[in-house]
């Protein structure tokens, strides 16, 4: 029986195409349990919500108010998302009034605020009232139902890649996001472990909300996803989506990651153009070279590549950021965004001989066999591709 995803209206009110609005820009780009059929922001109201991303347009309209939306769209949809992840995380009182509107609309209430719409009264009255759900998606599960690390990782015979970042709200889930899909329709299994509320609400089957846990348990439950994905799907790489840096004061999530996925290699997504962390204009940016140190500090692992965000570059800008990123760091380095996920399927095939050898003999002509690609990450190049021993022995 055909899969049929839920139509949503994603509320992100003068954020989207923003820092705080990347929970909406995340479902936009990609969902499997959603078809958006608009957003909600009146800074952009009639605009197309692909074209204000930057990239084609997708016929997903962008609307001043819900009201409105309802009015236009021919079939009412299902689902109300809250598509902000601001860092006060909680509503404002005119928030909360269109959160009640939504409701007597008969819109079922997606949220992934920390703030816990199912336990507010009003909004549980209301909702039984017009028969909708509310679904906090980052509600985390009955203590009895969390885990502790155990080990069992070391079972884990396929390759485990991070994608982490040297900053919040800089790439890493849309990057994630975009080589799972593309090592999936080259034919290998991949599967991705959410860490974060949007990869879970875009359908990401293996994985949980990891700020909204006590600290005891995000690295057992960050274990608990990845040997999951790999008993229950038998994948041939797993990917890890990153929250913040490891290098952030702020957060601690990607700590976590690093522990508790003992990832083989990690892909780093940086954005060039930003001077300071997103949300903390005092605190400036790290390098590339310093988070590097730290990662590799931290864990068993090694960085692989680094992918770039494009935020206020040119084209011509990010191809300059490219080359300067190859040549001192000896890195392969893209933005999968603007160029694909092409150098990124090399680079695993590279690292990873099993993994290369599945991708030869089911796609030889659409990746590995590309001469311009070859011949830019010949192992020679970038040494840092090379395979190193894994924290998970034996392997491949």
């Amino acid at each position: 029986m055909a899969f049929i995803q839920k139509t949503a209206l994603v509320y992100c009110d003068d954020q989207f195409g923003l820092v705080d609005g990347k929970t909406a820009d995340g479902l936009v780009r990609y969902s499997d349990n959603y078809r958006i059929v608009g957003v909600i922001d009146r800074s952009l109201a009639g605009q197309d919500a692909g074209e204000v991303l930057g990239e084609k347009r997708n016929g997903i309209p962008i609307f001043a108010d819900l009201a409105t939306a309802l009015s236009q769209l021919a079939v009412k949809p299902e689902y109300y998302i809250y598509g902000k992840a601001t860092l006060d995380a909680y509503i404002s009182p005119t928030e909360r009034l269109l959160i009640l509107e939504a409701i007597q609309s008969g819109l079922n209430i997606i949220n992934g605020l920390h703030q816990f719409f199912s336990d507010d009264h009003e909004f549980v009255a209301m909702a039984a009232q017009y028969e909708v759900q509310i679904q906090d998606i980052r509600k985390p599960p009955q203590l009895q139902d969390l885990h502790v690390f155990t080990g069992q990782i070391a079972r884990v015979n396929v390759p485990v890649v991070a994608v982490l970042g040297t900053d919040c709200a800089c790439g890493k889930m849309t990057t994630a996001v975009a080589l799972n899909q593309a090592l999936n329709r080259l034919g290998l299994k991949s599967v991705m472990v959410a860490t974060g509320q949007t990869g879970l609400m875009q359908g990401a089957q293996h994985g949980a909300s990891i700020d909204a846990l006590v600290s005891q348990f995000v690295i057992g439950e960050i274990e608990h996803a990845v040997v999951q994905a790999f008993e229950q799907d038998r994948p041939d790489i797993i990917l890890v989506e990153g929250q913040s840096a490891v290098s952030h004061p702020a957060f601690m999530s990607s700590v976590g990651i690093l522990k508790g996925s003992l990832p083989d290699a990690v892909i780093l997504q940086h954005p060039p153009a930003r001077q300071y962390r997103c949300d903390f204009p005092t605190l400036p940016m790290p390098t590339l070279t310093s988070e590097i140190q730290l990662i590799e500090a931290i864990a068993q692992t090694t960085v692989m590549a680094i992918t770039l965000s494009h935020e206020n570059l040119s084209g011509v800008a990010v191809q300059e950021y490219i080359t300067a990123y190859e040549r001192d760091l000896q890195l392969p380095t893209t933005d999968v965004l603007r160029d694909g996920c092409d150098k990124l399927i090399r680079t695993l095939g590279l690292k990873f001989p099993a993994l290369g050898q599945k991708l030869k003999l089911q796609s030889p002509s659409r990746i590995l066999n590309k001469p311009a690609l070859a011949a830019a990450l010949d192992a020679d190049q970038f040494p840092a591709c090379s395979v190193v021993a894994s924290p998970r022995q034996p392997r491949y």
